[in-house]
């Protein structure tokens, strides 16, 4: 493999490159070397206007449903859909079927991602078969390749059973994953507690189901001095709280979805199953303090909640729909967006060296002699999100016929160029 970029602005604070217009000569997987004007008959240029290169992006995030649940989605298909989105690593989700919850599961994604282009990292369950009922065996996973530990799409409701994963992981430094979602509050609701489900007649699910739990969870957090990240923070008290734990101390990190960060309850009104999701959308005000809360530090990272649903799953009364919106793909482009005042680098930064460092993973290197992993892309594009640019098996996405900015080119992980 040969690939010759020309003219590519280097994203990458941690190289002696970064903010410079340099050719980069890729060679057999390998950044061969990194200057001005460089050739190579050999080679494939890529070129173009207003060309960046970043290390390749990572999210922390998403379900590829494999095993059981391929109708939605597999990996390969969802190792198509990280790459059209500029990911070149995902952590996955455990709600498969059988769940993610032994060494064997862990054993069966690596084995059949190991020579993607994108680099699928499993996400161990905490407990068994995500019953929330007993620990599954952590250490059996982590040992052989689970990056974290969370029930994933379904969080863990019992105290003393976190408490316990908590102090589990502690062992061997691991990191325990969140959605804030105290389902005994929240059992009936269908979209945020609000105005506008007033209005609609629909059963509402408070804030306060996700504020209990972060409040909960941020407690046994700083008992255990144990490794918390919670993810799909969806409102202001949300973030208040976990800024507040990182002020006293507590190992926590946060995520956002690009969703929450760009839409709102107020949507729901034409009854759009694309935009019912969990934690569900919430009010203007709580999109402009996630923002605030992104633009400050105070979260850490972007996690799409890639979550694929097939036609049917989605094509029927608001009630009976399945929750979850596919991501991967339109990431970028929605936080380009509706996040204009977001500083590139920063953004950059949240999509690759943080989410690395939050969970271990080694921070590929834009230097020559280092192994190429990296996102080529277009910041300032605009262009329409159409179903046509959907890798994913599964269209369920709200922001199909939106108009987006910023636009992945292509990724190279591996020896592999995915265009």
């Amino acid at each position: 493999m040969h690939i010759l970029l020309k003219n590519v602005k280097i994203i990458a604070p941690s190289s002696p490159y970064h903010g410079q217009q340099k050719d980069i000569s890729i060679q057999n997987g390998i950044i061969h070397q990194v200057g001005d004007h460089l050739e190579d008959a050999r080679a494939t240029v890529i070129s173009g206007e207003n060309l960046h290169v970043s290390a390749g992006w990572m999210d922390i995030f998403a379900q590829f449903c494999d095993p059981g649940l391929e109708h939605k989605e597999d990996l390969h298909s969802g190792v198509k859909a990280a790459a059209a989105g500029g990911y070149t690593a995902v952590m996955i989700v455990p709600n498969t079927q059988p769940a993610l919850h032994t060494k064997a599961q862990i054993e069966y994604v690596l084995s059949k991602t190991r020579h993607t282009a994108v680099d699928v990292l499993p996400i161990g369950a905490a407990t068994k078969n995500l019953e929330g009922s007993g620990l599954a065996e952590m250490y059996e996973m982590q040992q052989t390749g689970a990056v974290a530990f969370s029930d994933g799409l379904k969080p863990v409701q019992s105290p003393g059973l976190l408490l316990k994963a908590l102090q589990y992981i502690k062992a061997f430094d691991g990191t325990f994953i969140q959605l804030p979602d105290d389902q005994s509050i929240s059992a009936h609701g269908l979209m945020h507690e609000g105005i506008y489900s007033t209005q609609l007649g629909m059963p509402g699910k408070p804030a306060l189901a996700e504020e209990l739990i972060i409040q909960r969870d941020l407690e046994l957090a700083k008992y255990t001095d144990s490794r918390l990240h919670i993810t799909g923070v969806s409102t202001r008290k949300s973030v208040a709280l976990i800024a507040a734990a990182k002020a006293d101390g507590i190992k926590v990190t946060c995520s956002v979805t690009p969703y929450h960060l760009s839409l709102t309850d107020a949507g729901l009104v034409n009854y759009d199953t694309h935009l019912k999701v969990n934690p569900p959308l919430r009010t203007a005000d709580d999109v402009k303090a996630l923002q605030e809360a992104v633009l400050h530090g105070t979260i850490d990272c972007i996690a799409t909640h890639h979550v694929p649903q097939e036609w049917d799953a989605k094509q029927v009364e608001f009630e009976y729909a399945k929750n979850g919106m596919i991501g991967l793909e339109s990431c970028f482009g929605v936080l380009r967006q509706y996040l204009p005042q977001l500083p590139l680098e920063q953004l950059i930064g949240m999509l690759t060296e943080k989410p690395r460092a939050i969970f271990r993973q080694p921070q590929p290197a834009v230097a020559e002699g280092a192994a190429a992993n990296l996102t080529i892309f277009d910041p300032e594009a605009t262009w329409e999100f159409t179903a046509g640019d959907i890798a994913s098996k599964s269209k369920n996405s709200a922001y199909i016929g939106t108009q987006l900015k910023g636009k992945v080119i292509a990724t190279i992980n591996k020896g592999q160029f995915t265009k």
